[in-house]
């Protein structure tokens, strides 16, 4: 028994040291070693020339427009919209959205490791930075959304190319206002006319967009619809500096195919295996926190694509639906709603306005833990009003609702501390004869109804609730900038002057003290060793997540002391 948790120690011991070394590593500039290193984004020239994906209406739609096919209205305009939340650059080449900031949200960066502590102690002078809102979609990575439409046997028509002139109308949602309307009409192409109206209402993400196609040539003609979501392969780094990267790129889903995320080097290999014809869903493209996503407002047959766009540099992506209209008669119209999501993650918001659309939220391999978990945080957020107490509320729950279970495994323990003298003693009688020493010490722990590996069980007993809180913590948004009180100000980040740390570090010795000691040598240093070792893993943890496990450590401690006073084991046995 001895053998096995020396292994188990041993094995612990040496991962903690590759974490330590990769968090180091990455600390210093150098890529982890268990994911590979960024690619170094590069500057998109211009928007990228995308089409959908049926083979007729690809040229079509790809093909730069020209005087014959799609006359120019006006020059190509970009025009600032501006809501509470939103703050939207419009082109008017083909009313595509080229840039969009979430106002509320400020891209923040975890400062440098010992920045906040060198500013303090007055080595450092604090630099005072205007942060800026966080810039979702943007020209320098390609990414935008699109429409337009093609026609059924590749007959040209409108395309997000196409150059679009701007109605007269405000362009900031003013005070006393709910909803701010931007139209734009594009000029006739092929024999037919599209009108774009999006609609912008006050505190929401969610853009109303509907394009009305009218015929005004001389023939009947069947258009199709595209909605679309471009962007490059790069991956925005946010969250803890040794936090595994959250899942970047697109998804889609429908009834008959349910979920998928699609990663960029399967779109590359042409590994891409979706459900393409349904007649319900949405597509998305994902980033941490973050999300953009088309959502059609009624159910109808579409075609979905998830494609390289081709001849883009840097590399482009897009996934998107295609919707065949009706037959239209020269002078007829059609019109169709869409939404289009540009903003955070929020779980339950998310889950309200399209089915199952929540699932965006990346919870890595504990999703089906991490779930549940934020469900009970979220409800004690709602009647505690901090995320920080709410944390601290849930430790207490779990430390409750495995009261008898942890109990059991501290009796245990319990019992070697007080057995130790008898333990110690063996090694004296059997100095040369460990495997007699073995039997005997095996013989004293039947006597006592000891189990010798009990001592790992509470351990064993949270590990996954603890990474499944990590995933909690490490994917919502809700937590980003969440204060909790006094310097900790933002629970997805570190602790700034490693105050919780420490004292979860001090917290975790304690319990060593507690506990019974180690008869090996080796493994009683070990076991003062590893607190040391996981304490400074922890100078770079979200600083929720230290607080859930330093709350954890004094309730273990006050659960292990009446124990060990209960059954009349003293802190010297």
């Amino acid at each position: 028994m001895t053998d096995i948790r020396r292994t188990v120690l041993w094995v612990v011991f040496t991962m903690s040291l590759i974490f330590l070394w990769d968090g180091w590593q990455k600390f210093n500039g150098h890529p982890s070693m268990f994911a590979p290193a960024t690619a170094k984004p590069q500057i998109a020239t211009q928007l990228p020339a995308s089409a959908p994906p049926v083979a007729t209406a690809m040229a079509a739609a790809s093909a730069p427009a020209t005087a014959g096919s799609a006359p120019v209205a006006a020059p190509i305009q970009l025009v600032q919209i501006k809501t509470d939340v939103l703050d939207v650059t419009l082109s008017t080449q083909g009313g595509t959205i080229t840039r969009l900031q979430l106002s509320k949200y400020l891209d923040n960066p975890e400062p440098a490791l010992f920045d906040p502590l060198l500013e303090a102690v007055g080595l450092k002078k604090k630099l005072e930075i205007q942060h800026p809102p966080i810039e979702l979609m943007n020209p320098e990575h390609g990414y935008s959304a699109q429409t337009g439409l093609v026609g059924a046997k590749g007959e040209p028509l409108p395309t997000h190319q196409t150059v679009m002139t701007l109605l007269p109308g405000d362009r900031e949602l003013k005070d006393g206002q709910d909803q701010l309307v931007v139209k734009m009409e594009s000029a006739e192409v092929g024999g037919v006319k599209l009108i774009k109206t999006f609609t912008f209402k006050r505190g929401e993400y969610l853009v109303g967009v509907r394009h009305e196609i009218v015929n005004v040539g001389t023939a009947p003609i069947t258009p199709q619809l595209y909605l679309q979501l471009v962007r490059d392969g790069h991956v925005v780094k946010s969250g803890p500096s040794m936090a595994p990267n959250a899942f970047t790129g697109p998804a889609l889903y429908n009834e008959k195919g349910a979920f998928h995320t699609i990663k960029f080097d399967d779109i590359d290999k042409g590994k891409v295996d979706i459900e393409k014809q349904a007649d319900n869903g949405w597509v998305a493209m994902i980033q941490h926190y973050f999300v953009s996503a088309w959502l059609p407002e009624t159910k109808g047959q579409r075609e979905f694509f998830v494609q390289q766009v081709p001849g883009s540099s840097p590399q482009q992506y897009r996934v998107g639906m295609l919707f065949s209209l009706p037959q239209l008669a020269p002078g007829a119209s059609e019109s169709q709603d869409d939404r289009l999501f540009v903003g955070p993650q929020e779980e339950n918001k998310l889950a309200t306005l399209a089915p199952n659309l929540q699932l965006v939220k990346d919870y890595g391999i504990f999703k089906a833990l991490s779930q549940p978990l934020f469900w009970l945080l979220d409800h004690l957020h709602q009647m505690i009003g901090n995320w920080g107490w709410a944390i601290i509320a849930l430790v207490v729950l779990l430390k409750v609702a495995f009261y008898w279970l942890n109990a059991s495994a501290y009796r245990s323990m319990a019992k070697m501390k007080a057995v130790g003298p008898r333990i110690q003693a063996l090694n004296e009688r059997f100095k040369d004869d460990p495997a007699g020493k073995q039997q005997e010490m095996m013989r004293i722990y039947k006597e006592e109804k000891i189990n010798p590996l009990g001592s790992c069980l509470p351990i064993l007993v949270q590990m996954p609730f603890f990474m499944g809180l990590y995933w909690v913590l490490l994917s919502s948004v809700e937590m980003r900038g969440a204060p909790w009180l006094g310097w900790i100000g933002d629970l997805s980040q570190r602790d700034p002057y490693f105050i919780l740390p420490l004292i979860m570090m001090a917290s975790s010795l304690f319990q060593v003290w507690l506990n019974p000691k180690a008869t090996d040598p080796v493994q009683a240093k070990m076991m003062w060793l590893m607190p040391i070792m996981f304490g400074v893993m922890f100078f770079v943890f979200p600083s929720g997540l230290v607080l859930y496990w330093l709350t954890n450590n004094l309730l273990s401690i006050a659960q292990q002391w009446v124990i060990n006073r209960r059954l009349g084991v003293t802190n010297n046995s």
